[in-house]
Formats: structure tokens, C-alpha cells, sequence
């Protein structure tokens, strides 16, 4: 009886064993922001980011994000000078990640990419050539990794990132096995968002001018948004993004005369900190301190001329990261503004603190100024004051 016993809880544990192996090897379906569905067979650990702006998104999922690229654009070293250098020093491994090209479709290498064997190719829409009303296999990218038998997903944290965020992060998460943490990401994100809905929802007002200054101080003024990306954002902040009216992409110029004329109650400027950038642009970002932060903020203001503008005379002048933007991210910059244009309405709501929240997934977190006022105690309050007389009452 007793070796019965003992041979039937050994053919049990066996079936166990078995049963969880086959759960584990059951295909991972995923369906991206194109509609497409994609299977892998496990999760995958060869990714290649066609644009590596999405690195930080990937270390919002995982532990060791750099263990599980084959390749990647050489946009995160150069335009992200500083954060690429805050990992290098954590992760020495991401100085051989092979690059397949640069940050635009005229310069990657699908030879170069299939080479690396990718379990995963991660794409946007604008880099994979799906304009409105295309459809995804018309893409000649996503055509050639097919049929390469490489899986290839579209992810878009940036054209139309109020609908995409979430498909993109949750797809993100199921790819890399990484599905409780994305829900974790996703919590926070939701929750911060209904609150600023809800709050504009509950109290309608007219919408008042916002100016962005993009990559501020980097090129002749003035660099805006247009259409998509930084609007969405700014009309979600319950703002009105001058640049709408007359730029019909993403972005373009607009001059003084026409910033002036539109009276914005907010400046923001944008910057990332790259080397190449800084040098006359806002230095903002890893590794950067307030007071070097808000000395650029200055610099840029005085030598492109917008010290007459009214946002700037009131002290509803600002800098923040730009990399806010193409990323889950963007929810510190939407609180960031909505503060901005309304500190009564937004006095509890604290940017930095969800920031500091959001940090707490990332294996390095940002560490630096990703927010800055012009003046130290802005005529409209600070993000630290209001949130500080939060605290108190």
C-alpha cells in the first residue's frame, strides 16, 4: 500500500511539473496599437527598439532592461547624454548594444537588425511609414520582418499618445512577462489622470492660452507643437496650445509677433539635456541641480527675447523634460501644467511626487531637475509651496 501511495504521489508531482512546463510554454498573443495581433512564443529577451527614446519605458517593466536589448538606435546616447550615462555606470553592458541605425526610418538597418536575431522588433507608426488611412502590412518595415519570421510590434506613446499610452504599456508588459508591473505602472497612471478629468470635468472653464517652447534655445524661436503629442496633453491640462492654430504637424515655428499677440498666461519651455542641445538651449534632466536649471531657463528667456511676454513678466514661466513626452511619463508634465494653469484648482497636485512615485519602478531613478519655475517663488506658486500648504491643512 505504502509503495503504491508513494508511486502515485511520484506520477502526481510528475503531471504537476508537467501541466505548469505546458502553461509556460503557451503562446503569448498580443494586439498593438495598428490592431495587428502578434504572437510569441515566450517572452521575449531579443528585443531591438527602433527608436531607443523608449528605453526608459522598458525599465519602467523591467529589472535589467539592458540585458534583454539586441540592438537599438543611437538616439538614447546622444540625445539623452546624461541618462545615458547614469546607466552606463550601473549597466557598463549597454555600451555594446549594437546600433542599427539612428532615429529615423533613412537610416535603419533591417539587414543589420535580422542579424542580432530578435525575438521582437518594436516600432512606432511614423517610423514604420503608416500614415492615416494606411494599412499596417502596407508597411515595407513590418513586410520585411515578417516575412523574416521576426515578430514586429507598433507601440505610440507619442501621436496619439491620450489613446495609445495604455494599449502600448499594457502590450509592453504581456511581451517582456512583465504584467503585473505594467498593471502596477498603469494604476498609478489611471488614478492621476481621472483626477485631473474629473476635476476640469467638475469645474468647466474657458481654456487659457499655453505656450510650449520645444527643445527651447536649440533653434531660432520659436520650435511649438502642433497637432497631436504636446496638445493633446496641454488641451487634457485644461490648457489651449497656441501652436495648434497655425501648425497642422506635430511641430513647427511660430514667431514672436504671433506668441505676443496670443498673450499665453504659461511659457513652458522643453529641453533634454543632451550635450548637443544645451549648449544654447534649457539644461534640464539627470544629473542636472535646480539652480543650474533654472540659470538656463533665464538664459534661454533673455537671449530669444521672450522676457515681454506676460507669462514671463507674471512668473508663470517654466522648464521642464522633454522626454516627458514620448513616454507614460507624459503624466508629469499634463500635472505639472495643469498646476500651472490653475494652482487653485490643482493646489494638492504634486508633478514631482508623481514622479517620485513612478521612480520607484525604474532600476536607476531620475535623479536631477526635471521641473523648474523661473523665479524661485513664482507668482503663481511653485509645485512645492502648493504642495507643502497641502500637507499643512
Amino acid at each position: 500500500m505504502a509503495r503504491r501511495f508513494i508511486h502515485f504521489a511520484f506520477f502526481l508531482v510528475l503531471s504537476l511539473c508537467a501541466g505548469i512546463a505546458g502553461a509556460a510554454r503557451q503562446p503569448i498573443v498580443l494586439t498593438d496599437v495598428a490592431g495587428r495581433t502578434i504572437t510569441l512564443k515566450a517572452p521575449a529577451t531579443r528585443v531591438v527598439l527602433a527608436q531607443a527614446r523608449h528605453f526608459p519605458v522598458l525599465a519602467l517593466l523591467h529589472p535589467d532592461p539592458v540585458s534583454i536589448l539586441a540592438g537599438w538606435s543611437d538616439e538614447f546616447k546622444t540625445s539623452f547624454t546624461n541618462d545615458y550615462e547614469q546607466y552606463r555606470k550601473v549597466f557598463p553592458a549597454i555600451a555594446r548594444i549594437p546600433v542599427v541605425g539612428r532615429h529615423t526610418p533613412d537610416t535603419f538597418s533591417v539587414e543589420s537588425t535580422l542579424g542580432l536575431r530578435p525575438d521582437l522588433v518594436l516600432l512606432t507608426s511614423a517610423f514604420a511609414g503608416i500614415g492615416p488611412g494606411m494599412k499596417p502590412e502596407d508597411s515595407p518595415l513590418i513586410r520585411a520582418f515578417e516575412s523574416a519570421g521576426v515578430p514586429v510590434a507598433v507601440i505610440d506613446f507619442f501621436m496619439d499618445p491620450l489613446k495609445n499610452t495604455e494599449i502600448s504599456l499594457e502590450l509592453l508588459g504581456k511581451a517582456l512577462g512583465r504584467e503585473e508591473r505594467a498593471q502596477s505602472v498603469l494604476a498609478i497612471y489611471r488614478e492621476r489622470m481621472a483626477r485631473i478629468r474629473s476635476r476640469l470635468d467638475a469645474s468647466p472653464k474657458e481654456r487659457p492660452p499655453v505656450f510650449v517652447h520645444a527643445h527651447a534655445g536649440s533653434t531660432d524661436c520659436c520650435n511649438s507643437p502642433g497637432v497631436g503629442t504636446f496638445n493633446d496633453m496641454i488641451t487634457f491640462a485644461g490648457g489651449h496650445n497656441i501652436g495648434s492654430d497655425v501648425i497642422r504637424n506635430a511641430t513647427g515655428q511660430i514667431g514672436f509677433e504671433y506668441i505676443n499677440s496670443r498673450n499665453p498666461v504659461v511659457y513652458v519651455a522643453t529641453g533634454t539635456g543632451g550635450a548637443k542641445r544645451t549648449r544654447s538651449g534649457l539644461s534640464i534632466g539627470a544629473g542636472v541641480d535646480e539652480q543650474t536649471a533654472r540659470d538656463s531657463l533665464r538664459k534661454v528667456v533673455a537671449s530669444q527675447g521672450l522676457g515681454a511676454l506676460a507669462a514671463v513678466r507674471s512668473g508663470n514661466a517654466h522648464g521642464i523634460w522633454h522626454g516627458f513626452n514620448d513616454s507614460p511619463l507624459h503624466v508629469v508634465f499634463i500635472e505639472a501644467l495643469a498646476h500651472w494653469i490653475d494652482p487653485e484648482l490643482f493646489h494638492d497636485v504634486s508633478a514631482q511626487q508623481t514622479l517620485d512615485e513612478l521612480n520607484a519602478f525604474l532600476p536607476i531613478p531620475m535623479q536631477g531637475t526635471f521641473m523648474v519655475s523661473l523665479s524661485e517663488s513664482p507668482g503663481r506658486g511653485s509645485q512645492s509651496d502648493k504642495a507643502a500648504e497641502a500637507a499643512a491643512q
